[in-house]
């Protein structure tokens, strides 16, 4: 059996159970194999974990051919390989991610003197400060920092990589303040989100095909040093098919505490990995570093994201911001098609084909198409609002 390869637990008929969860079949998977090592693009590894310098890739991501090969490395990577990546300066620019952390920081006031608690999936109810939904509202708040900050190739590439294009993007900031505790290791989103005996209810293809729908990621807004915490990672952890299962085993836990790596990172840089990898965010160490990180949760087209977002609304405050940027030509299209990509719907389902039949395809325009039609032929924004709205309504049963 190929160590890396999914197994069918034929004597629970196809089902993975807690109960088969062997340490000694984890480690089997963990072991390090030449092929991962065959990297064209990557700038170095650090712990098995490959670094990719995004200043060293711009002509390979302007090039067709050259960022179909890039792509076709990095799912790669986190399918077989680490199951996670570093991309070394994904933010060039590093002006936008300051904009954005003062937003940010405002919000955590904000609703700190609204009297809420952000409630935490693996961590004490205001243990850490949490932003829910930063995606859409860094939008509502500063629409044209957000146009700044998701202006960005590498991200857009990383994402399609793993999830195709139309993806979903979603994100939540974390503050882990001086002092603040480590996680304790776990799988992410779909089936990492039930308890073991939900798991045990969806059979074995379902635990292979969950990584596929989501790509984690974390952009990091402040230097980042070993001392201040960054995520504890276990690579070819995603391997184990049965890892949605065992991630809550003690044995599997205290391996994880013995074994993991961390990555420091600085301000612009980012990680993602497969969802299904062993991660933890590590321990605040520090005196003074209040570690931020937009945690980006990036869905396929094909599954439901965690977070609900009025992306109508998204689109329309950004619209007149990507209207003038487009008239001016201070972005290029691909930079207005990625901000386009991290805001807009890009697919048409579900839908009421009643009332939204296709029209000369298979199906109805997304409001990615809708906005990008708008933007081509440079309408008013009432005349997008009020197409946009009717679409909305076409789309409603």
């Amino acid at each position: 059996m190929n160590p890396i390869e999914p197994r069918l637990d034929v004597r629970a008929g196809g089902w993975y159970r807690e109960q088969d969860c062997l340490l000694q079949d984890f480690l089997a998977v963990l072991q390090h194999s030449p092929d991962d090592d065959r990297l064209t693009f990557a700038a170095g590894t650090v712990d098995h974990v490959p670094l990719y310098d995004c200043r060293e890739l711009t002509s390979v991501l302007e090039d067709v051919s050259g960022r179909m090969d890039l792509q076709a490395e990095w799912a790669r990577v986190l399918k077989t390989g680490a199951g996670v990546l570093v991309l070394k300066r994904m933010c060039a620019d590093t002006a936008p991610v300051d904009e954005a952390t003062k937003v940010f920081e405002s919000l955590i006031q904000e609703e700190r003197e609204a009297g809420g608690t952000a409630a935490d999936h693996f961590a004490t109810a205001g243990a850490n400060d949490r932003i829910w939904n930063a995606q859409e509202k860094l939008c509502l708040r500063a629409p044209d920092v957000f146009a700044r900050y998701f202006a960005n190739l590498p991200l857009r590439a990383v994402a399609e990589a793993w999830l195709g294009p139309n993806f979903q993007m979603t994100s939540q900031v974390n503050v882990v303040r001086p002092g603040g505790q480590a996680q304790q290791a776990h799988r992410d989103y779909h089936l990492g989100f039930q308890t073991v005996s939900e798991a045990e209810r969806y059979p074995a293809h379902v635990h292979t095909m969950s990584p596929f729908l989501t790509l984690q990621g974390a952009i990091a807004h402040i230097d980042m040093p070993l001392e201040s915490g960054p995520t504890k990672l276990l690579p070819y952890s995603q391997r184990y098919a049965e890892g949605y299962l065992a991630w809550r085993r003690q044995d599997f836990r205290d391996y994880f505490e013995t074994s993991y790596v961390q990555l420091p990172l600085e301000k612009g840089d980012a990680l993602f990995f497969n969802p299904a990898l062993f991660h933890a965010a590590g321990s605040n160490r520090t005196a003074s570093v209040q570690r931020m990180v937009n945690l980006l949760q990036i869905s396929s087209a094909y599954g439901r994201a965690m977070e609900s977002l009025n992306r109508t609304k998204m689109c329309e405050v950004l619209y007149p911001v990507l209207l003038d940027l487009v008239r001016t030509a201070a972005f290029t299209t691909e930079e207005v098609d990625a901000v386009i990509a991290s805001s807009a719907e890009g697919y048409p389902f579900p839908t009421n084909l009643d009332k939204d039949s296709p029209h000369g395809g298979l199906a109805p325009a997304s409001q990615q198409e809708l906005l990008r039609r708008a933007l081509a032929e440079d309408w008013a924004q009432d005349t997008f609002v009020a197409a946009l709205r009717e679409q909305v309504h076409r789309r409603t049963a």
